[in-house]
């Protein structure tokens, strides 16, 4: 009873273990064809296995037969399994996969010859209950098996060797796996070791173990899972994860490394954390928060998972530290007021003083005139008119930029622009006409037709003497197009300099065309097109 006893708590730990080991591979592994022949091995050697532990009780021939008969289909399979798991974890060569084509016919000609038996006794030469001596063809076929797991045995070794490259720790694991029960096998059979039942498949299952530390990590597990754990694990932002019952189910390196979420344990303490470090009040189904503990700063994020009945079952939240960005915000606003400090210095500068400058030269012409015995009246009255000129286009100019100062409101439309530049004008009539509808598809040109209404409207009221200033603007499909028309003296020839060049720089950058026009005594005309689809491609 003894000798009973001892083999089927071994057989039936041994099949414990493998039913739980090929459950665990089927839940958590990959679905590729490492992973499946993996799995068809080890459903090879619980067959095996399931055999050994009915011999031990069998009595009858009937259950010798059919415990013999689960046994070699479990038999049958495994060698040639073997074969072709080594195979494809070695990535075999075309040669190989040709002789991989043909190990399913070993298994079926084994299955059929061990069913067939009694009318041939090949197989088993003798069978009775309690009773079996084997045949010449048990024989071969255990030589064809012990050929295909030696077979896989040197396509694993002849992968280094080709590569010339040393055998890794996981092969040898796998020669191991079927190196040890290959010799329990052999000693069984030759009668040096002697036992109730076979124990090769009970040390084939224990080799299973050394498989899945083989091959665990590299192909039979879901390595997405793994990848997608260890990321979440490195990432430098916190994730929490709260189950159903608002305990902390997972919480990953950095957010235990956040000193005021290291010791939390449920949703309540997580939201009384925040409100004590932060000093303000967290709502408890927050979307998206942002907390200041210190001198940092972080952005807390909270989304649900449901199952597929809709039901809630685990929230997640993300703590991410933006400290960082506070402080590039808070240097990206420094910048831009110096740089509109600079923009205003250099408008000043551009405008107002060479306003200025001119102002002061022509004043003391005045005087320089006004001392002569002789004055002369009319160089005087040309230099006074001259001077009001001046002096209103700088007045415009200066109520342009200090409008332009105070804020950005009159840059949301084009149209808003230009009635700005009007509304600063005084001393001569102006009248905007707008022609189309303007829409978000004109507002990439904002600034610079504000620009040149600016530039046009001061060079008229500097240099033509106008009373009268036309202002069109033109929103049509493909373009924009602005008029600027005024009633002054008008030229004979056009010099572009600084501020006509300006104008056309502005407008060509866009893609668009710029035309200046002027008839001495019929005044000067600026007209501007830009193109709108062009520019959106």
């Amino acid at each position: 009873m003894a000798n009973t006893i001892v083999p089927a708590i071994l057989l039936s730990l041994g099949l414990c273990g493998m039913i739980g080991s090929l459950t665990w591979v089927i839940r958590r592994g990959n679905k590729n064809t490492l992973t499946r022949l993996f799995i068809s091995c080890q459903v090879s050697i619980v067959l095996w296995l399931i055999s050994e532990l009915l011999i031990l009780f069998s009595y009858t021939r009937m259950q010798y037969w059919i415990s013999y008969s689960i046994g070699n289909m479990g038999i049958s399979c495994f060698g040639p399994l073997w074969f072709m798991l080594s195979a494809e974890y070695s990535d075999a060569g075309p040669r190989v996969k040709k002789t991989l084509r043909l190990l399913p016919l070993i298994t079926i000609a084994a299955i059929i010859l061990t069913f067939t038996n009694p009318w041939h006794h090949l197989y088993y030469s003798v069978f009775e209950a309690g009773h079996v001596e084997y045949g010449p063809m048990f024989y071969v076929f255990q030589v064809i098996y012990y050929i295909c797991i030696i077979a896989g045995i040197t396509v694993i070794c002849l992968k280094h060797t080709k590569r010339s490259d040393q055998i890794t720790k996981q092969s040898i694991l796998l020669i191991l796996s079927a190196a040890i029960p290959l010799g329990i096998n052999t000693l069984s059979l030759a009668g040096i070791f002697k036992s109730k039942a076979t124990l090769t498949p009970l040390f084939f299952g224990l080799s299973s173990l050394l498989i899945i530390i083989a091959l665990g990590r590299y192909g039979l597990l879901n390595i997405n899972n793994i990848a997608i754990r260890d990321t979440i694990n490195n990432i430098n932002n916190g994730v929490m994860i709260f189950d159903i019952n608002n305990n902390v189910s997972y919480k990953n390196k950095y957010a235990d490394s956040i000193p005021f979420l290291s010791g939390v344990t449920d949703t309540q303490q997580f939201i009384n954390t925040l409100s004590a470090a932060s000093g303000q009040t967290v709502p408890e189904d927050f979307s998206s928060v942002e907390i200041r503990v210190g001198d940092q700063f972080y952005n807390l994020r909270q989304s649900y998972c449901e199952n597929q009945r809709g039901n809630r079952v685990a929230s997640i939240i993300t703590v991410s530290n933006v400290t960082e960005y506070h402080d590039l915000a808070s240097a990206e606003k420094k910048l831009s007021l110096e740089q509109e400090r600079n923009r205003i210095a250099q408008e000043m500068h551009d405008s107002a003083g060479h306003t200025f400058t001119m102002i002061s030269s022509l004043a003391k012409m005045l005087r320089f005139e006004a001392e002569k015995d002789s004055p002369d009246v009319a160089s005087m009255l040309g230099n006074i008119t001259e001077i009001d000129g001046l002096s209103r286009s700088g007045v415009t100019q200066l109520r342009c930029t200090i409008n332009n100062l105070r804020d950005d409101e009159f840059m949301t439309s084009v149209t808003k622009a230009v009635q700005t530049v009007i509304t600063a004008v005084r001393g001569v009539e102006t009248e905007l006409c707008i022609q189309g509808d303007e829409d978000e598809r004109y507002s990439f040109c904002i600034r610079e037709m504000y620009d040149n209404c600016r530039e046009t409207v001061t060079n008229a009221l500097r240099y033509s003497e106008a009373s009268r200033i036309d202002i069109i603007l033109k929103f049509l499909d493909d373009r924009l197009e602005m008029y600027i028309l005024d009633n002054g003296k008008g030229c004979k020839k056009i010099s572009e300099h600084n501020g006509l060049r300006g104008i056309r720089e502005r407008t060509e950058a866009l893609g668009g065309t710029v035309r200046f026009s002027s008839v001495k005594g019929e005044g000067f005309n600026t007209m501007i097109k830009i193109p709108i689809k062009e520019v959106q491609k």
